[in-house]
C-alpha cells in the first residue's frame, strides 16, 4: 500500500535529482514555493495530507521526468535525501517575529534550504550577507542552527538578547548568571552577557564555505 510518507519522500528526492530545494522545486514548477514544505504535508490537526496532483504533474513536467521514474523514486530506498530546512536571511532574522520564545522558527516568512538529514526537526538555516563577518563567514555564507543540539564550551552559537538582537559567537564560558561570548566580528572584543538576559542560545552545527 502508498504511504503518505513515501509520496512525500519521492518528491524530495525529484527535487534534489534537479539540484533544486522543495521549495525550489516548486517555484520551478510554477507553484507557490510552499508546495512541497513539510509544513503543507499535515493538516493543523496533524493528519497527512497527499499533494495535489496537478503539483506532481507540473513537477514532473518541469523536471522532464517520467512517471516511471517518480514510481523508481518512490520505491528507491538505497539513496537518502536532504531534508528541507528553514532559511532566512540572518539580519532578517533579527527585526522580529520569525522566531518563538523558545528559539524556534515560526512558520511564516520562511524560505527553504536543503540540508542532508539531522536529527533535530526545528533546525534552521541563516544566509549571512556581506563580509563584517569574514573572515569566518563571508558574504553568501549559510550557516545551519539547531535548537536541540548540546552545547559545549568552544561551539559557536546563536544568542538571542532580550532587547531583540541577535548575534553570532563562541561560547566561552557559561554559568547559572554570566554567558560569556567570542565574538565573530573581528572588529568586536569578547564580552559577558548577564544569562538573565539571553532568550535563548542555539548551537551552530555547519556552515557553508
Amino acid at each position: 500500500m502508498l504511504t503518505h510518507i513515501q509520496v512525500w519522500t519521492a518528491i524530495d528526492r525529484l527535487a534534489a535529482r534537479a539540484g533544486l530545494s522543495p521549495s525550489g522545486l516548486a517555484r520551478k514548477a510554477g507553484l507557490d514555493p510552499t508546495t512541497f514544505n513539510r509544513s503543507k504535508r499535515t493538516t493543523p490537526e496533524g493528519r497527512s495530507r497527499w499533494p495535489s496532483t496537478e503539483s506532481l504533474a507540473k513537477s514532473l513536467a518541469a523536471t522532464g521526468t517520467s512517471m516511471e521514474t517518480f514510481v523508481q523514486l518512490i520505491e528507491d530506498e538505497a539513496h537518502p535525501i536532504s531534508q528541507g530546512v528553514p532559511l532566512i536571511d540572518f539580519a532578517q532574522a533579527a527585526t522580529g517575529g520569525y522566531f518563538d520564545d523558545a528559539g524556534l522558527p515560526n512558520a511564516n516568512g520562511w524560505d527553504e534550504a536543503a540540508f542532508p538529514a539531522i536529527a533535530d526537526e526545528h533546525a534552521y538555516a541563516l544566509m549571512i550577507h556581506g563580509d563584517a563577518m569574514a573572515p569566518v563567514y563571508r558574504d553568501g555564507c549559510v550557516i545551519v542552527v539547531s535548537p536541540a543540539a548540546t552545547i559545549r564550551k568552544g561551539d559557536r552559537v546563536v544568542v538571542k538578547i532580550k532587547d531583540g538582537d541577535i548575534t553570532l559567537g563562541e561560547l566561552k564560558r557559561r554559568s547559572p548568571k554570566i554567558i560569556e561570548l567570542g565574538l565573530i566580528i573581528p572588529s568586536s572584543k569578547d564580552h559577558s552577557l548577564p544569562a538573565r538576559d539571553v532568550l535563548w542560545m542555539s548551537r551552530i552545527l555547519w556552515a557553508s564555505q
